[in-house]
């Protein structure tokens, strides 16, 4: 920040913001009507909660914060009457396609993944796995932190998990299919048995575009689908066996209370320490299944209570010993 302010590389009269007190700062200025979230990690949620409470429309990048406090910006949202716009391209897709349907017409979602870049790989080539194999994704181009995520499946827990709080449904409701292509962003089934999917090529371009204009649309930046060329879509089943960090979120989703919540803090730590080479890429799923064993997940009364149990997930994950 200070190098930053120091270099005047900067239009005259801009103003530099840096840490919790910037991120508040510019979630609540007066002149934005909607404020787009993109911050990773749960650093996001008190921010985004200060821009619903000053009734800013909410572009929802960042799918920790629902999963960290769901019930906490869900209520806040209705409370002002906010909009929640989800950006990930899952749920967007899912938002596209719920669009003139009511709720009560649906059965259930299926979310889309890549299966990352380990989708293939023979199971021993798992234990080897470094950090520069792990930030390679084939289809996205993304933060290291959220691409190690993609890898161990953990990134399609977390939006389970986000689905959850967004759309309302309960686990059983929600699935994951295998889609090496990343060209079908999610499916919405309906009790009819009716079937619903939203297309395009791998780039995040079209769900930002989509929140910041909706309702309205614009002329896209980037080329779109030419079904005039042979292609080929392919679905399949998640192996839970090779993805373990998927199966705990679905764990956390049915165990309630503050269990999204732990998934979520021991998930960080364990791909902070994994970056950092100080734990290895099995461990990671470890680390998530050893925090929620110890942390309680009774259900947090106020958002300090649910911040004191982030913080005690955070110190398991970082005290995991590697067998």
């Amino acid at each position: 920040y200070a190098e930053a302010n120091a270099a005047n590389n900067f239009p005259a009269n801009t103003q530099l913001g840096c840490g919790d007190a910037g991120l508040l700062e510019i979630s609540t200025l007066a002149e934005a009507d909607i404020v787009l979230v993109a911050v990773a990690g749960s650093c996001g949620l008190k921010p985004t909660l200060a821009a619903i409470e000053a009734g800013k429309d909410i572009a929802l990048a960042n799918k920790e914060l629902l999963v960290l406090g769901g019930a906490f910006v869900i209520e806040a949202a209705k409370r002002k009457g906010v909009r929640l716009l989800p950006t990930d391209s899952e749920h967007n897709a899912i938002f596209q396609c719920l669009q003139g349907h009511p709720l009560q017409h649906l059965d259930k979602l299926i979310l889309t993944a890549s299966g990352g870049q380990f989708r293939d790989a023979p199971v021993a080539r798992l234990a080897s796995v470094t950090p520069a194999d792990a930030t390679q994704h084939p289809n996205w181009s993304m933060g290291p932190k959220i691409t190690v995520d993609s890898a161990t499946m953990a990134n399609k827990g977390l939006e389970l998990i986000e689905a959850h709080w967004l759309f309302g449904l309960e686990p059983d409701r929600l699935e994951v299919v295998i889609h090496p292509q990343s060209i079908v962003h999610s499916f919405a089934q309906f009790i009819d048995g009716s079937i619903l999917a939203q297309l395009s090529p791998p780039s995040m371009t079209f769900a930002i575009q989509h929140c910041l204009l909706y309702p309205d649309r614009a002329q896209g930046v980037d080329a779109t689908m030419d079904f005039s060329q042979t292609f080929q879509l392919d679905f399949k089943a998640p192996d839970l066996k090779r993805f373990p960090c998927l199966q705990l979120a679905y764990d956390a989703m049915r165990t309630g209370g503050s269990g999204p919540a732990i998934f979520n803090a021991a998930n960080e730590i364990a791909v902070e320490r994994f970056l950092a080479h100080d734990l290895a890429y099995l461990d990671i799923p470890l680390v998530i299944e050893q925090t929620l064993s110890k942390i309680n997940s009774a259900s947090a009364a106020d958002l300090d209570a649910l911040l004191e149990i982030d913080h005690q997930a955070r110190q398991v994950a970082r005290d995991f010993k590697s067998q």
